[in-house]
């Protein structure tokens, strides 16, 4: 069984390429043919959708994960063909080829489909509202996959982080390494959520009996703030020692931080159908983040056991 995964240098594709490895071959692509280890991979150019069937004709994946996305939410504010066509036009290209040959076909999307009005968690079939052209791009990915009328999988997932790529944990210690005090917004709500558990999650519903096709929705448990979430970061982070000394955190409105693209407010997904339909247990969030800080410790700690560098 080949097992094809799009997006194998993000931070969810890495996981996904660890995960997936019991399930047969794994075959990861990005857009430079080239992975964050500098061996070499598939080459998949989601800018260019229509060169993507060649592909797949050539491999005859088993299954195909799509973890490639343009995830540059200001920016899109300007490249909005280059958003669509990476969110919306390609999945629905791979999705059309995965129905046509009976393939299983697993695709990301995102909180950023809803307007953040809300005040309780989102469920799966709550209208969309996207604010801007990335959320727009992605509810219009998601359709499209569920338009090719093949058998698909839709995560739908939000606030994701990892021990490694860019992510608000990484940049959180990276600053908090430098400076005494941080300002961050506490009136954004969400659920911070590992890239290892959603590709942990998505292997899991692969090899589930009842070959079940829908969206779901794929977080932690619980929720916070941005600013919740960088405190407990730094008591974390000073538990274990990844930082000797941490900083204060200021809580900021969203009004004191702009940004191009405006974000939702209210970004809690309800997870409970997922934890329902693949009988998986969702873990609390501050359990995933004391698991992630847990790997970048033992990164930091030198080949004799001792010692630390610093967090890029």
């Amino acid at each position: 069984m080949t097992v094809l995964v799009f997006g194998g240098n993000g931070q969810v594709g890495q996981e996904l390429l660890r995960a997936l490895a019991p399930l047969g071959k794994v075959v990861a692509t990005t857009r430079s043919g080239v992975l964050p280890d500098g061996s070499a991979c598939e080459t998949a150019d989601f800018s260019q959708p229509d060169s993507l069937p060649a592909l797949l004709d050539r491999l005859q994946p088993s299954i195909v994960v799509n973890a490639a996305a343009y995830t540059a939410v200001d920016r899109a504010e300007q490249e909005v063909d280059a958003a669509f066509a990476a969110n919306a036009q390609a999945p629905g290209v791979i999705a059309r080829w995965c129905a046509a040959h009976g393939v299983p076909f697993v695709h990301y999307s995102t909180d950023y489909v809803f307007d953040g009005q809300g005040t309780a968690p989102y469920r799966e079939d709550e209208p969309t509202a996207p604010l801007g052209v990335y959320g727009t791009s992605k509810r219009d990915g998601e359709d499209a996959v569920r338009a090719a009328a093949g058998r698909h999988l839709i995560f739908r997932t939000a606030w994701v982080y990892a021990s490694h790529g860019a992510n608000f944990l990484r940049t959180m210690l990276r600053v908090g390494a430098e400076r005494e005090q941080l300002r961050v917004v506490a009136d954004q709500v969400g659920t911070p959520t590992p890239a290892a558990l959603i590709a942990d999650v998505t292997a899991q519903a692969l090899q589930h009996p009842g070959q079940l096709s829908g969206t779901w929705h794929l977080t932690a448990s619980g929720q916070t703030s941005w600013h919740g979430f960088a405190e407990a970061i730094f008591a974390e982070a000073l538990a274990t020692g990844v930082l000797p000394k941490v900083p204060t955190v200021e809580a900021i409105s969203s009004s004191e931080y702009p940004t191009p693209a405006k974000r939702p407010a209210w970004s809690v997904l309800d997870n409970r159908r997922l934890q329902q339909d693949f009988d998986i247990v969702l873990p609390a969030w501050r359990e995933g983040l004391a698991i992630v800080m847990n790997e970048i410790r033992l990164s930091l700690v030198g080949p004799t056991g001792g010692g630390t560098t610093t967090v890029n």
